[in-house]
């Protein structure tokens, strides 16, 4: 039984290894353009950047 919940887990992370490496790229860019959305006049415009930037990581095929 230990075996075969060893496998699974293994199998498990091998299928989330490409979703858990953009997440981790991604989720950085969008707190930093949360924060700089603080700033104004030029704060939305540079967060919509970088979530747009962090939209297209997510999209990667890994």
């Amino acid at each position: 039984m230990r075996k075969i919940t060893i496998a699974l887990f293994f199998i498990l992370l091998v299928n989330l290894h490409g979703c858990l490496l953009t997440k981790v790229a991604t989720v950085p860019m969008r707190v930093t353009g949360a924060v700089i959305s603080v700033v104004p006049v030029v704060g939305n415009s540079a967060d919509n950047m970088i979530d747009g930037a962090a939209d297209i990581v997510d999209e990667v095929p890994l």
